[in-house]
């Protein structure tokens, strides 16, 4: 899998598993999540199953434009 364009083994089974392992609150505002370029609405996190091949961003804003 990648994880905003870098390659990662797949360890967690759920979006909200590998969150967590990258110590993202997923509770922190403003925050997105894309699979394969559909973004995963944040009630679907825990369930959202992950696959090898999946493609994953996490944005969130900085200060500084």
């Amino acid at each position: 899998m990648r994880i905003n364009g870098k390659d990662w083994l797949l360890a967690e089974q759920s979006l909200g598993e590998l969150l967590a392992a990258q110590g993202i609150d997923p509770a922190t505002r403003y925050l997105a999540v894309a699979i394969n370029g559909t973004v995963v609405p944040r009630g679907q996190w825990s369930a959202c199953r992950l696959a090898p091949d999946d493609d994953i961003e996490i944005v969130r804003p900085r200060e500084g434009g």
